[in-house]
């Protein structure tokens, strides 16, 4: 295939039911024949509950009577514990539909103006920690969730005064004061000013929308070293929600205007994102109400990828006893779409790019000014990420003769409003071009460092692999060329316009000629990083096993050690987890190959060994 993949349109909204938990009968060490031994009193399952059986807790319950029969998390069991209590709270608020009825209601019949808005994804407000460590969004005092009326007037004010300032050149003091009008305020001599004109009600969704959810923070900076280490943390927020939002005048106001305006501030408030991670995909709403697409967005592209999907939590299916009598959660990993991955991966891949050019430390502060970070320094980030009608197009294959899962929806970025002015034409020629290569250069989700293939001998799940992208844009920008050469010359200015983009940024000399050094390569040690020491390569060559020519000289017996796949090569989780230091993706008529340490054997093998057997081969980094 000559250019980035160009997937055919596949037919919108297929209707997925939801998958049955798959049996595994030999997960963790358990035993073959069955999946739980039988119970003994020395060792009984793990309760959840704080009464030796399970509490009657009434359907139409919201969170809070949970709160009453929580287990406090002191056993060995309560992560699983946690998993198991939030799956149970998430099929509950199915049945919150009579009382969410209610309160929207009520909203209606209040309201001057009622609209709805609808979240693009996930929505996190609230935050605060309850039993078992859990993040909770915000619950009312029956357990219902909702967006304050606090929260919407705060969303509405900070729109409102970003405005003014963007607008009329104004610093944030002076902002403030246009606004009391409609907000009111304390600091004005104004006593007409003092009180605010408008009601904001609280926001309820119209059906019930708790689900688990999942954060997992897998790269750290220690020391100017990066540490790979994944940490799964389940919890609760809210997704797909829709709610119905009311706003009034307040008694002292008959102005309509005022109302009106208020109300646009709130909407398109709302479309940049309320709560917390607003960056990363969370808190965005739109309403049908708010047709212009938003001044900050400066990139929107539709993505696919097909392959092992990306997932979020894994939903609790049973406990199983292994052989040495221990319980062991058994989850099921939900495919989901999800912002934050395509934003963790342009991290990713900008962190790689920037350590060839710029100290460790410097490319820490970047990192945390583009994307956010709390340490060393809080920043929010410049770059929002989003994607619109996120969609499973097709579930993971469930047997052996199943098309590989896919994922698609429409990506966009935008300038937060931390974003100078004066910088946002540097980071959107930063940004496009690193997403052109993010694209080119891997996958995303599970086996992202390969391309996604069919295994020749489907006797164990996943009968499909890694990971691959698909362009749905005619814009030349994402073309790749139809031959090698070509493919060459488009990566070769994506990537210099790109540390041309950085040096502007950061106002440093970027000499991308002549790579830094990231510390002594070993054969088990390297940085991931686009250095001295890394080689990005293309080839083409014959297939093998129905795997692309690169991924199966990667595979191939001459590179394996002991009989198996070389953990210093492909990567290992036995023995503790080492990603791989060999990126592959496919383009149909080539491949792209990314190798960190290439210096050190055996990943120098593998390059001469692909070189030898291949029938083109060219070195696209270091340029010289």
């Amino acid at each position: 295939m000559t250019n980035t993949p160009q997937r055919p349109s596949p037919p919108k909204s297929k209707a997925f039911t939801r998958p049955q938990p798959r049996p595994n009968n030999n997960q963790g060490g358990g035993n073959r024949e069955g999946n739980n031994r039988p119970n003994d009193n020395s060792n009984p399952m793990p309760n959840p509950w704080l009464l030796a059986e399970k509490p009657p807790i009434d359907n139409s319950a919201g969170f809070t009577e949970y709160l009453r029969w929580m287990r406090e998390a002191d056993s060995p069991y309560k992560d699983g514990k946690k998993v198991e209590i939030l799956q149970k709270i998430q099929d509950n608020c199915q049945h919150y539909h009579s009382r969410l009825t209610i309160l929207n209601q009520r909203t209606l019949h209040m309201a001057d103006i009622v609209f709805e808005a609808q979240s693009t994804w996930r929505i996190r407000v609230g935050g605060h920690r309850g039993v078992e460590n859990i993040l909770l969004p915000a619950f009312d005092a029956l357990g219902m969730p909702y967006l304050p009326a606090s929260s919407l007037k705060g969303v509405a004010r900070n729109y409102a005064i970003r405005e003014i300032i963007k607008n009329e050149s104004l610093a944030w003091q002076e902002a403030e004061k246009k606004i009391a009008p409609y907000f009111g305020s304390i600091n004005t001599d104004n006593k007409a000013n003092q009180m605010g004109k408008i009601v904001f009600f609280d926001a309820y969704p119209k059906e019930g929308c708790l689900e688990m959810d999942m954060a997992n923070n897998i790269w750290t900076w220690q020391d100017n070293n990066l540490k790979y280490a994944p940490n799964p943390n389940p919890f609760l927020s809210l997704k797909d929600a829709t709610f119905v939002i009311g706003l009034r005048l307040a008694s002292n106001c008959q102005n309509k205007a005022i109302l009106e305006q208020v109300k646009s501030w709130l909407i398109k408030g709302l479309s940049e994102g309320v709560g917390a991670q607003v960056n990363s995909g969370y808190g965005q709403l739109t309403s049908k109400e708010d047709k212009e697409v938003s001044k900050s967005e400066f990139l929107r592209v539709g993505l696919a990828w097909e392959g092992q999907l990306i997932h979020g939590y894994q939903a609790f299916t049973r406990w199983n006893q292994n052989n040495h009598g221990n319980w062991q959660m058994r989850g099921q990993a939900k495919a989901e779409v999800r912002p934050i991955a395509l934003k963790s991966m342009l991290r990713y891949w900008f962190r790689a790019f920037a350590l060839g050019v710029l100290p460790a430390n410097e490319v820490q502060e970047w990192e945390g000014r583009l994307f956010g970070s709390i340490s060393p320094h809080q920043h929010r980030g410049y770059i929002q990420c989003n994607i619109l009608e996120g969609d499973l197009v097709q579930r993971e294959a469930r047997n052996k003769n199943d098309e590989p899962g896919e994922q698609e929806g429409i990506l966009t970025l935008s300038y937060s409003s931390e974003t100078a002015v004066n910088q946002q034409a540097n980071i959107k020629q930063l940004m496009e071009n690193l997403t052109w290569m993010m694209i080119n250069l891997g996958g995303i989700g599970q086996g992202s460092r390969r391309p996604c293939y069919s295994r020749e001998n489907r006797q164990y799940a996943p009968w499909w692999r890694g990971s691959t992208f698909f362009v749905d844009s005619r814009d030349s920008f994402w073309k790749t060329g139809e031959t090698v050469k070509e493919f060459h010359s488009k990566f070769k200015e994506r990537l210099t316009t790109f540390y041309s983009a950085l040096g502007q940024l950061t106002n440093k000399t970027i000499n991308y000629r002549n790579p830094r050094n990231n510390g002594q390569v070993t054969r088990e040690d390297w940085q991931e990083a686009i250095d001295i020491n890394c080689k990005i390569i293309i080839c083409s060559g014959a297939e093998d096993f129905n795997k692309p020519y690169a991924l199966a000289t990667l595979h191939s017996q001459e590179l394996k050690r002991n009989n198996d796949y070389d953990g210093d090569l492909c990567g290992k989780v036995r023995g503790g987890v080492k990603p791989s230091p060999v990126w592959v993706t496919d383009g149909g008529n080539h491949q792209v190959v990314t190798v960190f340490g290439a210096t050190q054997n055996p990943r120098q093998r593998f390059l001469q060994i692909l070189k030898d057997n291949a029938t083109q081969y060219h070195q696209i980094f270091p340029f010289n």
